[in-house]
């Protein structure tokens, strides 16, 4: 007869203070960015002013009017859209074909893409600008969702080939007998079985894209530059604009925020596929 401990009430109390501890210790910078963007920059560099001080909005409408905020947002939409459904294209028939037809380098496949997110960006740097000049494609939209797309398409592939690797090959095999090509295995079978963990591929893709400083801020000047470049706009020789720089990343982070919260049943759902239940 199988014993099961039982946990007492002291410790599922240490547990979820634990838990709410631990909680609240991520949350607090995002909670220290909102209040510090409510301030001025007086303020937000004065230790007298941490809580008790005067809010203020004028930092939020410094940026819609004199930063532009909108077109910086939009093109973080369009950039980071486009590049997340472009390496999910990519990367849905490439973990098809390694998941259900491998091949003896499929593994050494495998390990060749994801060595390639160690590559520094700095090493690649003056090549990529230089050759984004000479054709002309500096401080575009499509450079910039090129890039995106690249730099994020090893992490695409990796996490769908594991997806797949937990659907029955059965599955696949039946549907090739009733006569489906491979166009509608992946359209009718595959995707709608792999569809959460598709779904947080595509989020934590987006997430990459939105979050990506290095190559936006870089490769763009102003038609194509994103909220990164925004930020990287709030220094100056002088210093950092600490309350302006704050509602700018507030603004920038918000969004991303909101749509975690809103699909978080799919990324879970998505993240514990093919988990032991």
């Amino acid at each position: 007869m199988a014993i099961v401990a039982q946990t007492s009430k002291y410790g599922k109390t240490g547990r979820t203070i634990l838990a709410w501890a631990v909680g609240l210790l991520f949350f607090f910078p995002i909670f220290w960015l909102v209040l510090t963007s409510f301030k001025t920059d007086a303020d937000a560099v004065k230790p007298e002013f941490l809580f008790f001080f005067t809010p203020t909005l004028d930092n939020y409408l410094n940026m819609t009017e004199n930063y532009d905020y909108w077109r910086f947002a939009k093109n973080s939409v369009i950039t980071s859209v486009f590049a997340t459904v472009f390496g999910l294209a990519i990367g849905i028939p490439c973990a098809y074909s390694m998941a259900f037809n491998p091949s003896r380098s499929t593994k050494d496949v495998l390990m060749w893409m994801l060595s390639t997110k160690m590559l520094p960006a700095a090493a690649v740097l003056y090549p990529m600008t230089f050759l984004t000049k000479s054709l002309g494609l500096f401080d575009t939209h499509f450079m910039v969702i090129l890039v995106l797309c690249l730099i994020n398409l090893p992490i695409v592939i990796w996490m769908l080939f594991t997806y797949f690797k937990e659907i029955p090959k059965e599955i696949i095999e039946a549907g090739q007998m009733d006569g489906v090509n491979t166009w509608g295995e992946i359209k009718e079978i595959l995707i709608p079985l792999a569809w959460g963990g598709i779904a947080s591929t595509a989020l934590l893709c987006f997430i990459f894209c939105w979050n990506e400083a290095y190559w936006t801020v870089r490769l763009t000047t102003i038609d194509a530059s994103t909220l990164s470049k925004l930020i990287e706009g709030n220094r100056a020789p002088e210093g950092l604009f600490f309350g302006r720089l704050s509602a700018v990343s507030a603004a920038a982070v918000g969004p991303i925020i909101v749509l975690g919260w809103f699909c978080q049943k799919q990324l879970v759902q998505g993240l514990t596929f093919g988990a032991v239940k």
